[in-house]
């Protein structure tokens, strides 16, 4: 079983691409957030050390986070979004890893996806066999979120302002897949790097 991360700046694509690969080869794909949203509730450690860190004003009535609330507290203190961030990027990482462990003992899939925002500022490469980076023109990618996302341009230059530059993300990422809107060369790029790796 062969692991592969999947990164690239907001807007780039990195969905559709994980779903072409789930339906067309024997692979499992983790998303990052998603492991995030399941640590995130009530029965884990996770939520446990974040409802001590911020306060029992960020719950529900039933006791689960409030997304939103929680949002409008770190977003408006660094310090918060900082301290949230350190308690919950390890344990994401420790998730995954877990789980590559448990699909190489089943040994059912050829490959193993990981989706993170974050896969290099976490260093994802100590646990991955390769990192591909999704790239797509910021013209393009900015489209995208102003028409899926209803973003403003403000917004969307402060989201693409604190992401990683063009040159890290192809400095750590060894295969480049452009997503500049042609599906179907994208996708002819992702079968021709597969075929490589059969």
């Amino acid at each position: 079983m062969m692991t592969i991360g999947i990164t690239g700046g907001v807007g780039a694509g990195k969905s559709q691409i994980l779903s072409y690969v789930e339906e067309h080869y024997n692979c499992k794909v983790i998303r990052a957030d998603e492991v995030a949203h399941l640590l995130e509730e009530p029965g884990h450690e996770c939520y446990d050390r974040i409802v001590a860190f911020l306060g029992t004003g960020i719950l529900l009535p039933d006791g689960a986070i409030d997304k939103r609330k929680m949002a409008s507290v770190i977003f408006a203190d660094e310090e918060k979004l900082v301290g949230v961030n350190a308690i919950i990027h390890p344990e994401v990482k420790k998730y995954i890893v877990e789980q590559i462990q448990k699909e190489r003992e089943v040994g059912c899939i050829d490959f193993l996806f990981v989706e993170a925002a974050l896969l290099i500022e976490e260093h994802y490469d100590e646990i991955l066999d390769e990192m591909w980076y999704i790239h797509t023109d910021i013209k393009i990618r900015s489209q995208r979120l102003a028409e899926s996302r209803q973003y403003s341009a403000a917004k969307i230059a402060d989201i693409m302002g604190r992401q990683l530059s063009e040159e890290e993300f192809r400095r750590h990422c060894s295969v480049v897949i452009i997503n500049n809107g042609d599906l179907k060369t994208t996708y002819r790029q992702i079968d021709e790097v597969m075929g490589e790796r059969k």
